[in-house]
């Protein structure tokens, strides 16, 4: 009887992660499906665009029902960028990374919540609940913005989608001092231009170049 021993294998499936802790590899992406979230994100991002421009920031009656379906196409192609963010590790493979975008995830559902609560009863607008729910909105996007500056920071995006998003998840820094000062009007215009230039454009890269996001076939 043989008493020699053989080392197990080492394991490929961890990553190690900063101060000796294991982190999950984020999950892999293909091609195909970075390009959907690409498209998703610039067809949501031009409908909005395009209800800022015919209505304003501030419509009402059926203007206001069909500028809130537009920016319920916005917010469904946040949510799909979010999601290929967190399956690519475009924050990082870390714990609090991975955590960020998820909770991106939860107050971007309630900033839909609230838009679908403007679109089937916009009566309630007045109400406590109504003004807390709406809130999600600007805080959803400011958690955008964060999320762009950690993905330059990282660095696990290349080329123009590394950059680029820093550029559109700006959006609720730039346009809403924007609209604040100068009014809707003004500010209407000025996020419909951002919107073209940040997240359309980011949209693009993502549909024509998915590969910068580690996406594989």
């Amino acid at each position: 009887m043989s008493l020699s021993t053989t080392p197990a294998p080492a394991r490929t499936d961890v990553r190690a992660d900063r101060g000796g802790h294991r982190a999950p590899a984020g999950r892999s992406t293909s091609v195909r499906g970075a390009r959907a979230a690409g498209i998703a994100v610039a067809s949501g991002s031009a409908l909005w665009a395009g209800g800022l421009l015919a209505f304003g920031a501030d419509p009402s009656g059926w203007q206001q029902t069909v500028y809130d379906l537009t920016s319920l196409a916005f917010q469904l192609g946040l949510v799909a960028l979010v999601s290929l963010q967190l399956r690519t590790g475009a924050t990082g493979t870390g714990r609090l990374a991975r955590g960020f975008l998820h909770a991106e995830h939860v107050l971007l559902g309630l900033a839909i919540l609230s838009t679908l609560t403007w679109i089937v009863a916009p009566g309630q607008s007045e109400q406590t609940w109504f003004l807390l729910l709406d809130a999600f909105w600007p805080l959803s996007m400011l958690g955008m913005a964060a999320i762009g500056v950690r993905i330059a920071i990282a660095g696990r995006w290349r080329g123009a989608a590394r950059v680029w998003p820093l550029v559109a998840e700006s959006w609720a820094p730039v346009v809403v001092p924007l609209n604040a000062v100068l009014g809707a009007t003004v500010g209407g215009y000025a996020g419909a231009a951002h919107l073209l230039v940040g997240y359309v454009a980011l949209g693009v890269v993502l549909a024509v170049r998915p590969q910068l996001t580690g996406a594989r076939d």
